[in-house]
């Protein structure tokens, strides 16, 4: 897979601008979210660093204070600053429950291929039952139920925490789909019958074997997840369900700019939704590029 990155992969990637323009767009919102903390001019999460005074400021453009270049909210935060933050929060999120998704998925859909039978049974009628309900709704679930077993008292601090799950564990289902199938492809060739017959752990075979040979349809449903993953924070934090108002993720900078849509400060509520929509759709780019690359027959 390396060699084919290093010719054919690299060769079609610079003659698709598509690609181009989004993987730029992807490296400069995930380098100031990764740098936020030395580029921001102030930390939104401080209360100290901005004042109310500043409130509802312009855009520089249409006469606002020169120290803030798209303007301020209502509660004076630089826009920037809070966009810088919030996307560090928002693809902390989607990384995290990328991965979470990624590797429980995988583990299920692996040994699920690779052991057949009633695991196999129960572990996609689990999926086929998952399938049937929005992801928006599974998140939605598993956060009241987390509400109703968590303590008043650390609801607050686990946010995060529960926030990320409730993604995760409604993204899983993908990843064990496509890795069942793969394996049933895989484990019927001679390298896998191979290294049964020499009497190598089933979890050696599909670990060492079977999964770096899987690895390119992963790799796709894994941009394709992380976009909807965000996006997922999004829509959550957009309906109060995710984070709070002082912890300014994209959604939640969302969800307080449409209080001031029609208010006249349109800068509060399109300047992140912009970049949620710039990042979101950058990725799915990337991710149609990936299985393109994948599959030349789509190309």
């Amino acid at each position: 897979m390396s060699r084919f990155f290093q010719s054919d992969g690299v060769y079609y990637f610079l003659r698709t601008p598509s690609a181009i323009v989004a993987a730029i767009i992807v490296v400069i919102i995930v380098g100031g979210a990764i740098f936020a903390p030395w580029i921001a001019q102030s930390n939104p999460y401080d209360l100290a660093s901005f004042s109310l005074m500043d409130g509802l400021l312009p855009p520089v453009w249409q006469g606002g204070d020169p120290r803030f270049l798209l303007g301020t909210d209502n509660q004076g935060r630089d826009m920037v600053s809070s966009i810088l933050y919030g996307a560090r929060l928002s693809l902390f999120i989607g990384f995290m429950s990328m991965a979470i998704a990624t590797v429980l998925g995988v583990g299920l859909g692996l040994a699920a291929g690779y052991y057949g039978g009633r695991f196999d049974a129960i572990v996609m009628r689990i999926a086929d039952v998952q399938l049937a309900l929005p992801a928006i709704l599974t998140a939605l679930l598993i956060d009241g139920i987390s509400r109703g077993l968590l303590p008043p008292s650390v609801q607050q601090d686990l946010r995060v925490v529960v926030l990320i799950i409730a993604i995760a564990l409604s993204l899983w289902v993908n990843f064990a789909r496509t890795a069942r199938a793969s394996v049933f492809v895989e484990r019927n060739k001679d390298y896998v019958q191979a290294a049964m017959i020499m009497g190598q752990r089933p979890s050696r075979v599909m670990l060492r074997h079977i999964l770096p040979n899987i690895m390119g349809p992963l790799l796709v449903i894994m941009t394709v997840d992380l976009a909807s993953a965000i996006l997922l924070e999004a829509t959550l934090s957009f309906l109060g369900i995710g984070l709070p108002a002082d912890s300014p993720s994209l959604g939640t900078l969302i969800r307080i700019g449409m209080q001031f849509q029609l208010s006249g400060e349109w800068w509060i509520l399109w300047v992140p939704t912009i970049v949620l929509a710039a990042l979101v759709v950058s990725i799915n780019i990337l991710g149609d590029f990936l299985r393109d690359i994948f599959n030349p027959r789509l190309r």
